[in-house]
């Protein structure tokens, strides 16, 4: 009997207590084919019953570059650097609706998936993976849009603006990592602390849209120093700050760009991972008792 129990191998350990960084990053790699599953289910529930289907993922941006374009390019007279109003609001909307469908949708994962939390194991963490995962979809379809828009400015070119695409180009692939492991993060802490404190839910949303307007989605950086320079030191602690701007010095060769910014983002983005990893984890094993 000893002999056939040391020869025996087991797929799964369940043992009584676990460390904070008992983080089981294999079992992500074991449960890959769930993930999978969790991001086809994510985008097909989520337009299924709509009349325009993934329209939407053009309407939505579309709609919102517009009123942005006569609020506060026309009405409030802010300044874009020299880019067509239309593509320098479409470009910061395009990086800002990433980010903020990750950490809206990420900071609800345990009162929206409770029933399934309290009924079958499987990696806590392949949940919110998937919808970032999913929304990448939905940014590739805005992204593909602002390049369109990006050729029709190209052809038709608007006097007093332009624009360029320059060879920072080749971080994109590193800025849109940025933005789905920050809203990754704050997603995971946020819904950790919605197992105890629910109004958290409720202000998630507005909450987003607020720190919207700390970012320069709607002007640009050079802009808000010189408007608003006692406040300016917010929008530069902001880490989206440095990626959206980034990201329009990539494609449209105007915004403060520089690898000391980009290292700030970087270095607080890993930060706020790690932490909401270790809470997302910790809060996973008893929240079923208090959700």
């Amino acid at each position: 009997m000893k002999d056939l129990q040391e020869n025996q191998s087991w797929d799964l350990l369940i043992k009584a207590q676990t460390s904070w960084f008992d983080l089981r990053f294999k079992d992500l790699w074991q449960y890959r084919d769930l993930l999978v599953l969790f991001v086809k289910r994510d985008f097909v529930s989520f337009y299924k019953q709509t009349l325009l289907g993934p329209l939407w993922f053009f309407i939505q941006p579309i709609f919102t570059t517009i009123v942005f374009t006569f609020i506060f390019g026309n009405l409030a007279g802010l300044g874009t650097n020299g880019i067509p109003k239309p593509l320098f609001y479409l470009s910061g909307i395009t990086a800002w609706n990433y980010f903020a469908d990750c950490l809206t949708k990420t900071s609800t994962v345990f009162k929206d998936n409770a029933s399934i939390f309290g009924k079958v194991y499987f990696p806590r963490l392949i949940m919110p993976l998937s919808i970032v995962v999913s929304n990448l979809v939905r940014f590739g379809v805005q992204f593909l849009l602002l390049l369109l828009v990006m050729v029709y400015y190209y052809f038709n070119p608007v006097e007093g603006s332009s624009f360029e695409v320059t060879s920072a180009v080749f971080v994109f692939p590193f800025l849109v990592l940025l933005m789905a492991l920050l809203g990754l993060g704050l997603g995971l802490i946020i819904t950790a602390m919605t197992t105890k404190y629910r109004d958290l839910a409720f202000l998630v949303t507005f909450g987003v849209q607020l720190l919207m307007y700390a970012t320069t989605v709607t002007y640009p950086l050079s802009e808000a120093r010189l408007k608003f320079q006692s406040m300016v030191y917010l929008i530069e602690l902001n880490p989206m700050t440095n990626i959206i701007e980034a990201f329009r010095f990539a494609f449209l060769g105007q915004g403060v760009f520089s690898f000391s910014s980009m290292a700030y983002s970087t270095i607080t983005t890993l930060v706020i991972l790690f932490l909401g990893i270790l809470i997302f984890n910790r809060t996973e094993k008893n929240f079923v008792d208090t959700i």
